[in-house]
């Protein structure tokens, strides 16, 4: 019996990661992660203890027939996005929605079970500008077009309305968004990136060697986009905090939920593909993302030992 056909080799992949706290007061254990994550039947959801609990749900497809993002074109596709949802420690939720795109399309368009067999692969039904789908998804849809955001948020508000869920978080949290495209870098030429930050967008253009592998590049992705709502939310908490005083009942109640919750997600490359590490080696290089982390970090413990040092001073000075 034959397998399934052979989808052919991608010269673009696009997504979009949405990252944010999953709406409860506690981390769910990995039981209730499996049982939020699974959104097929015929898949089991993929979990993942070490360095940190981690759970991927299958992939669910949406078919779509539209036009793609391009800027200053025309292109239609047809086929499917693929999405997944994963939490991270229990405490995290990621969705992310991609798809890739082949070297060449169709002169037609074909039925459905051609597409359908071929998960995450959208062909372009006459001419296709690899270069124009991908800055006209790194600039945004128009109404009339993909918009890959609209699946990776349904998915996120599938998972938040579950009712194993009780919508008490312990601290209020952004909603960050990265959109990133991934094309095959030059010959002779490294992997690169470009990252731009916009209030909670983040858009990323990869530039990356050999094959375009959609589920290595999804993940880096995620990674990224992960470290980066860290970096996000904990600068947010810290940003206009006051010193530290004889009564620092809000300073605790700010730093506290940083320390329960967020501090020791902080693990970049912990699951990162070895084919990509050069990619985190050009992310630190262009931005510092751990010089960043560590500094903020510092902070927040350099409060606490003062807070602490604080509290012992005038214990002693009471008892005297």
């Amino acid at each position: 019996m034959d397998g399934p056909p052979t989808a052919p080799p991608a010269v673009l992949l696009c997504g979009v990661v949405r990252t944010g706290l999953l709406p409860a007061r506690d981390a769910v254990d990995e039981r209730t992660a499996a049982r939020l994550l699974r959104l097929r039947a015929d898949e089991r959801v993929r979990l993942s203890r070490r360095p940190v609990r981690h759970a991927v749900s299958p992939d669910v497809l949406t078919g779509v027939d539209c036009r793609l993002p391009a800027a200053g074109a025309r292109i239609r596709a047809v086929g499917t996005v693929a999405a997944r949802a994963a939490l991270v420690e229990g405490r995290v939720l990621q969705t992310t929605a991609h798809f890739r795109l082949p070297s060449a399309g169709d002169d037609r368009r074909r039925p459905w079970g051609h597409y359908l067999v071929r998960p995450g692969l959208l062909v372009p039904v006459g001419r296709f500008h690899a270069e124009a789908v991908a800055d006209g998804h790194l600039a945004g849809r128009r109404p009339d077009e993909l918009d890959a955001g609209a699946i990776a948020e349904a998915l996120a508000a599938r998972i938040s309305r579950r009712r194993e869920l009780d919508h008490d978080p312990p601290l209020r949290t952004p909603v960050t968004a990265l959109r990133w495209c991934a094309l095959p870098a030059t010959e002779g030429t490294g992997p690169s990136l470009s990252l731009t930050v916009d209030d909670r967008l983040r858009t990323l253009r990869l530039r990356i060697p050999g094959d375009l592998a959609p589920a290595r590049v999804a993940a880096f992705c995620e990674d990224l986009a992960l470290h980066d709502w860290l970096l996000t939310t904990v600068g947010d908490r810290l940003d206009g905090l006051r010193p530290s005083t004889a009564d620092d009942t809000a300073l605790l109640a700010t730093l506290r939920p940083l320390v329960d919750h967020l501090l020791h997600l902080w693990l970049p490359r912990a699951r990162l593909d070895s084919t990509l590490a050069p990619l985190w080696d050009v992310l630190e290089d262009t931005t510092g993302f751990t010089q960043q982390w560590e500094t903020l970090a510092r902070r927040i413990r350099d409060q606490l030992a003062m807070r602490a040092l604080t509290g012992r001073t005038t214990a002693e000075g009471t008892h005297r």
